[in-house]
């Protein structure tokens, strides 16, 4: 699992799960407020669409 803190507190994972890559964001109070609807083959695909949902820290 890849993990990263945004500048406004929330925390990016990407993670594997069945051959597939999913991303998740989680508030500092520990709700998560966003996932990925779909799981991808390549994880840079994820990545990008995390990017396109408002990631803006990089996962490592």
């Amino acid at each position: 699992m890849a993990t990263c803190k945004a500048s406004n507190g929330d925390t990016w994972e990407i993670y594997q799960t069945n051959g597939q890559w999913h991303w998740r964001r989680t508030a500092p109070n520990g709700n998560i407020v966003g996932a990925s609807t779909e799981g991808y083959h390549n994880r840079s695909d994820c990545i990008a669409n995390a990017r396109r949902n408002g990631m803006t820290c990089d996962p490592v």
